[in-house]
């Protein structure tokens, strides 16, 4: 049987639109898996390092989830201070795929149409992100001070057997100003 141009040119459209749609199913299901690894429940405690060299103990807990339209991080710490005093800090973040592969935008408050959207950093709210390089997920929460100047958060939690390897730093105006490392026990 011999075949026509237009339908050879049919026989690939149909082709490249099977070959997209498999794409697509095969990127979501790709996503999915991207934040697998991470999924669970983790503690651990350090001590933080502030830029003048002091440090400060640190209880820490992170939770990663799977949710309907990405994934959510959950963290806590809970700082002992010299004087006996205890501060109890949580932090509830959902990420959702953007247009760039690995690369994960905060959905952090919902607009007037209910979608939900990042906050405003120029509003003195936190601009945060996310990223899966390998075996790191990343979190970076970028502030914008009244002034202009800003400070950068950034949580690395790469795994490793039996939980998390834990990286924070803060940077403010580029300079590093805190910092702490440690490992984070999957319960």
């Amino acid at each position: 049987m011999r075949v026509s141009i237009p339908e050879r040119a049919i026989h690939a459209v149909v082709l490249a639109l099977a070959a997209n749609i498999w794409m697509t199913v095969f990127a979501l299901q790709a996503l999915a898996g991207e934040i697998d690894p991470f999924v669970g429940d983790y503690t651990g405690s350090a001590d933080v390092i502030d830029a003048d060299g002091t440090s400060t103990p640190r209880d820490m807990s992170v939770s990663i989830h799977e949710i309907k339209s990405g994934f959510n991080v959950s963290w806590s710490t809970t700082t002992y201070k010299d004087d006996g005093r205890i501060k109890d800090e949580k932090y509830s973040v959902d990420f959702q795929q953007s247009d760039r592969p690995d690369v994960y935008s905060a959905a952090m408050k919902r607009n007037v149409f209910g979608h939900e959207v990042q906050l405003d950093p120029m509003k003195g709210e936190p601009f945060v992100w996310g990223r899966i390089e390998g075996g790191t997920l990343t979190v970076f929460s970028l502030f914008i001070a009244e002034n202009g100047g800003y400070e950068l958060q950034q949580f690395d939690r790469t795994l490793a057997e039996g939980g998390l390897n834990l990286s924070f730093t803060r940077f403010r105006n580029g300079d590093k100003s805190r910092s702490v490392e440690t490992f984070l026990t999957k319960k």
